[in-house]
């Protein structure tokens, strides 16, 4: 069973327009593998908003693959894994716009949001924010690099199983109450948590 955390920056407000894509690989209780990916949105426009966000520019990305091109790349990765994204309804709002916009099917896996995982886990803190909570663990990252914004997610997702003293990210749904969320051929179900 594969564990891969993921995050998206996008050019601009539509949720289709990924223009890079961060993914962490979990084994055994530690982060081995993190890859990044530019993408050439469909449409080139890029806001100035979330280009002082991510510093991802039209330049950056005029030569990198499209959204289905650079996804299919990890294939056989997402095929049956847990994934986890902090704040999932966004990341997988945008996975699923830009496979609507490219007319393909969904890949069949389930996923976490570490923000919901971490409000059950360490309540105490003020927020959940990637940063906040990258500050609580002891860590540095640049911040909205979706490479290092997954790979905190990862550590992030560990360090709450270990909390938890479950053996894998993906027990940490059954310790806190969470209902995994599911993308699947026809649609997707949403990541929720019981109210306590």
């Amino acid at each position: 069973m594969k564990t891969i955390a993921i995050d998206f920056e996008t050019a601009n407000e539509l949720r289709g327009s990924a223009c890079s894509v961060g993914l962490a690989w979990i084994e055994d209780g530690r982060v081995v593998r993190v890859e990044e990916r530019l993408i050439r949105p469909k449409n080139m426009r890029f806001s100035s908003f979330n280009i002082a966000i991510h510093g991802i520019r039209p330049e950056h990305v005029e030569d990198a693959g499209e959204f289905p091109e650079v996804m299919d790349e990890f294939a056989d990765d997402f095929r049956g894994a847990t994934m986890i994204a902090h704040n999932a309804a966004f990341d997988f709002s945008v996975w699923r716009s830009c496979l609507d916009l490219y007319r393909q099917d969904y890949p069949e896996l389930s996923y976490l949001c570490s923000v919901k995982m971490a409000q059950k886990v360490w309540p105490h803190l003020g927020s959940h924010k990637l940063n906040i909570l990258a500050g609580h663990l002891g860590l540095t990252f640049a911040h909205h690099n979706a490479a290092e914004d997954a790979a905190i997610c990862a550590e992030a997702a560990i360090a709450m199983a270990r909390s938890l003293r479950v053996s894998q990210v993906r027990d940490v749904p059954m310790a806190i109450g969470m209902r995994a969320g599911r993308l699947f051929a026809n649609g997707y179900d949403a990541c929720t948590c019981r109210k306590t």
